[in-house]
């Protein structure tokens, strides 16, 4: 039998770019998603992590994806949307609606749970998929992102994190292949680091303390397709069918060149050979993304050389982000000489940056104004460097593991 889906991730839904909304990009995302879901009606639709930005996300984000499931469910009443749980998302959160995401035909794993017996509650997380018949063509292991305080301290298998990830993907595996005939596909669907996966800048870290990126071992040669979540670059992780849909949008301006993407997968477990294709389709860009660097006066010209024919809507502008070089310190008015020369009513300048050229040591500094709200790690380094310390790597994953901590005490406390 055959079993059709798209893989997607890290919408960021209520994500602000640099105190710039991006619900209008993530409209014509999901309009143009729609339209593929109406034109291909898949199977299923995995949406692996982050799908909000924050785990407190604003109504209008919430409503943004709950939209967009009543919308999908009646382009495609048969298809069912498998959602987890990123390291941006409340997992409580998400599973508390899980009455309205059954009248969309949509289930969300956000948390590992266990048992009395402190064996692993498997029904959860191994989840059929259904063909237009009511068939069932594969099964899907559906893993949240792994916080270490839900997982580790149950059983003799779960003393530390690694073990305890190790140990839950041997379980659901070996779960995964009882249940399943020779003709239905095995899907794993993950929100996690793995080893040799290219990232960028905007991806928060979720490496904590002395853990490792994971490795592909942990996947039996019985799995047909991993969909993964967490990294903004579409890629392979050493095998074909081990892949990252990467996000629908660029997250930063170190993703301006990425081929946003969803993938469509086709599994057909009962032929000897190519059982496994997949397409990439590419994703339009409704906002373009400018990042100009070079001497300052080169810069002013490229500025005055962008397209300058206006766009009305404030929230449809395009971001340039400036990095300038020089070797004697700005003019004070420097800024309105960059809004000046960028022509008028089309452009978002969000980040300017300098980088300084000492004629005396050859040394380059780099200096930078940024207009995003700065995350708790680079707050830290601030202040850390201020009272004359070194942030070294340990002395930052201790903090992380403390701001990860609180993290999930928030969560917890929202479920009370």
């Amino acid at each position: 039998m055959t079993v059709r889906f798209f893989h997607t991730s890290d919408w960021h839904l209520g994500q602000f770019f640099y105190n710039h909304s991006r619900h209008y990009e993530h409209e014509q995302f999901l309009a143009w998603l729609l339209e593929q879901i109406k034109a291909k009606q898949p199977h299923a639709l995995l949406i692996a992590g982050d799908i909000f930005d924050v785990i407190n996300p604003s109504s209008q984000a919430q409503k943004q994806l709950y939209q967009f499931l009543a919308d999908a469910h009646e382009l495609a009443p048969h298809m069912q949307t498998l959602m987890i749980a990123g390291n941006h998302d409340s997992g409580y959160r998400i599973e508390q609606v899980e009455p309205l995401l059954a009248k969309y035909n949509a289930k969300t794993v956000g948390v590992i749970r266990w048992n009395q017996d402190k064996t692993l509650d498997l029904e959860r997380l191994i989840l059929p998929i259904y063909d237009e018949q009511k068939q069932i063509v594969a099964w899907c292991i559906a893993l949240p992102f792994l916080r270490s305080a839900e997982i580790t301290g149950f059983n003799e298998h779960t003393t530390n994190s690694q073990n305890a990830i190790a140990y839950l993907h041997q379980q659901l595996i070996a779960e995964a292949k009882r249940r399943k005939t020779d003709d239905q596909a095995l899907i794993l669907m993950s929100h996690a680091h793995m080893q040799g996966g290219e990232t960028s800048d905007s991806e928060r870290p979720i490496i904590i303390g002395n853990e490792e990126a994971l490795s592909t071992s942990l996947f039996d040669d019985s799995i047909d397709y991993v969909a993964l979540g967490h990294l903004h670059k579409p890629q392979k992780v050493q095998h074909p069918h081990i892949r990252y849909s990467g996000s629908p949008i660029p997250l930063s301006f170190s993703e301006i060149n990425y081929k946003h993407q969803v993938v469509e997968v086709t599994i057909d477990p009962t032929k000897s050979e190519d059982t496994f294709n997949f397409e990439a389709l590419a994703i339009p860009r409704s906002i373009q993304l400018h990042k100009i660097k070079d001497e300052l006066t080169v810069v002013m010209q490229r500025l005055r050389n962008l397209p300058n024919e206006p766009i009305e809507n404030l929230e449809h502008r395009e971001y340039v982000d400036i990095e300038y070089h020089t070797a004697t310190p700005p003019q004070p008015n420097l800024r309105q000489q960059f809004e000046d020369a960028l022509p008028k009513d089309r452009y978002r300048l969000v980040r300017i940056s300098r980088q300084y050229l000492s004629n005396e040591s050859n040394a380059e500094s780099k200096q930078t104004i940024s207009l995003e709200p700065p995350t708790p790690e680079k707050l830290f380094q601030q202040i850390w460097e201020k009272k004359g310390y070194h942030a070294d790597d340990e002395v930052t994953q201790d903090f992380m593991s403390l701001v990860a901590e609180a993290q999930k005490q928030l969560e917890d406390d929202q479920t009370v």
